[in-house]
């Protein structure tokens, strides 16, 4: 029988209000035909994470699985549900705000993590100088890097914060949440290229080693598809995210609109 696990409730909060992706601005998502800023996806994802950690502990940390799809925007100051149900091992994850399914996704805790070979992943350092996305930013077989990124002492605790997260697990075992390795996928795209608003629409993560506070974080990504679809322009990822260089931490699939259809006809 299927087991329904205890509802998450947040109050969503849109930490990208000032960030370059004019999605999350208030004005410019209205003209995209959405209600104000989204809160972004890869926080919406941080949010369905804490049910497998709470269901899981560090065992989730070290080799989980976890997979979302966002649907409807999630803004900012409105409650977002986070509900699950298990099921032969399997969490169904959803996400609701203003009585609507904005996310799906499910989770699962595999017997061990599987091995994903460091020399698989080309390391690239992100561009020089970005220039404005087009045609050839992401070919399809082009592979790209980030800039390192780190989150330390008040860093990490206010990102904490601003995803909501209570779970003492983190500060106890000195434990980097998942989502930032979510946010080091995003940095694939913006530190290669000038975009306009862009939205994150889904990812699949399978954790390999749990992170900890303060890590260098780098990804290495491929583009594994780039095409167009209903006016949209989409870009798909599969990378290995790398601590300090050396332990791999995650094995993400990203995908993302990095040219919605609106801009397009604008």
């Amino acid at each position: 029988m299927p087991n329904r696990l205890e509802t998450w409730r947040v109050e969503a909060y849109n930490t990208a209000k000032q960030s370059e992706n004019k999605m999350h601005d208030d004005n410019v998502a209205r003209r995209f035909g959405f209600s104000g800023g989204l809160v972004p996806g890869v926080d919406v994802f941080a949010y369905m994470m804490h049910v497998p950690v709470a269901r899981w502990g560090r065992d989730f940390l070290e080799r989980g699985l976890i997979e979302a799809r966002f649907i409807k925007p999630v803004y900012d100051g409105e409650t977002a549900d986070v509900e699950a149900t298990e099921h032969h091992d399997q969490l169904t994850i959803e996400v609701f705000s203003r009585a609507e399914l904005c996310a799906t996704g499910t989770a699962s805790l595999p017997a061990i993590a599987p091995v994903v070979a460091l020399d698989d992943y080309v390391e690239m350092p992100a561009v020089a100088e970005r220039k404005p996305v087009n045609s050839a930013t992401f070919e399809t077989g082009k592979w790209l890097g980030t800039e390192p990124r780190r989150w330390i002492g008040q860093a990490a605790s206010d990102y904490l914060a601003d995803i909501r997260e209570t779970d003492p697990i983190f500060a106890r075992e000195g434990l980097g949440h998942p989502g930032l390795i979510q946010r080091v996928m995003n940095r694939v795209l913006v530190d290669n290229t000038i975009l306009g608003p862009w939205i994150h629409v889904g990812s699949r993560m399978q954790l390999l080693s749990a992170a900890r506070i303060g890590d260098e974080i780098t990804a290495r990504a491929k583009v594994t598809a780039s095409y167009e679809k209903k006016g949209h322009r989409f870009v798909e990822l599969d990378a290995l995210v790398v601590a300090n260089g050396t332990t791999p931490i995650a094995h993400c699939h990203h995908t993302a609109i990095t040219q919605p259809r609106e801009q397009a006809v604008a």
